[in-house]
Formats: structure tokens, C-alpha cells, sequence
């Protein structure tokens, strides 16, 4: 379910976390975590032409499209911001508390969405 059109740059790395939900390492993660997060990723501004992925801890799975459902956690950013965040690069609190991140659903299930569920960038 590559989708090309995307242009987003955080596209790319959740392609990689497909990739590594596939592994050894991925599928502790599906075990430890357990939870499906919608991410609404926003080019350039918060809630404007969002593009949404679903990165589902249950399953073990990424796709494109809102989840069928009620995801534990829904988080909008815009692209660099949520590429600063998954690459450990800005704090995720520091985020919400700047409100460059905002989140929709189980508090206890967001903060278990940390910088560590994703691969290490190889390089973006």
C-alpha cells in the first residue's frame, strides 16, 4: 500500500515502520504497546489538507486512511513536527505543550506513542 502521492515526508518513515512492524523487534512492540494511534499529518498547518495514517500496535500493521473504528489515540501534527517527534529530536509533551502536536482519546494510551516505537531513521 505504498502511496507515491503522499508528500509528505513522514510518509517515508512510516513506510519504514511497515517495514519494521515485519521484524523480530516490531512484533515485541505489537506485544508491549497494543494500541492502534491515527496520526492526522498535516503539510504545513495543523488540521489543513491532513493526510491520516493509522499505525496499529495490535495488529502490527500501517496503512493510509483513518481506522475503521475507534483508535486509542489521534494525534495531529504537521509533517516536520511529527518527524521531529518520532526521531526524538522534540520531546513529545514539548510538543503538546507548544501545541505542535495535539491529541484526541486515551491520555495513557498517548504517552505510550514515544520517539522508541519507531525504527531509527537510516536516513530522511
Amino acid at each position: 500500500m505504498a502511496d507515491s502521492s503522499s508528500t509528505l515526508k513522514s510518509a517515508a518513515l512510516l513506510e519504514q515502520m511497515k517495514l519494521h512492524l515485519a521484524t523480530e523487534e516490531g512484533k515485541k512492540l505489537v506485544d508491549k504497546v497494543g494500541l492502534v494511534y491515527q496520526l492526522n499529518i498535516a503539510p504545513k498547518k495543523l488540521g489543513v489538507g491532513e493526510e491520516i495514517f493509522v499505525v496499529d500496535l495490535k495488529e502490527g500493521r500501517v496503512s493510509k486512511g483513518p481506522y475503521e473504528g475507534k483508535p486509542d489515540a489521534t494525534f495531529s501534527f504537521k509533517d516536520d513536527d511529527f518527524l521531529a517527534v518520532a526521531s526524538g529530536k522534540m520531546n513529545p509533551q514539548m510538543a503538546f505543550i507548544r501545541g505542535a502536536m495535539k491529541i484526541k482519546g486515551s491520555l495513557s494510551a498517548a504517552q505510550k506513542f514515544t520517539p522508541d516505537i519507531f525504527p531509527k531513521p537510516s536516513k530522511l
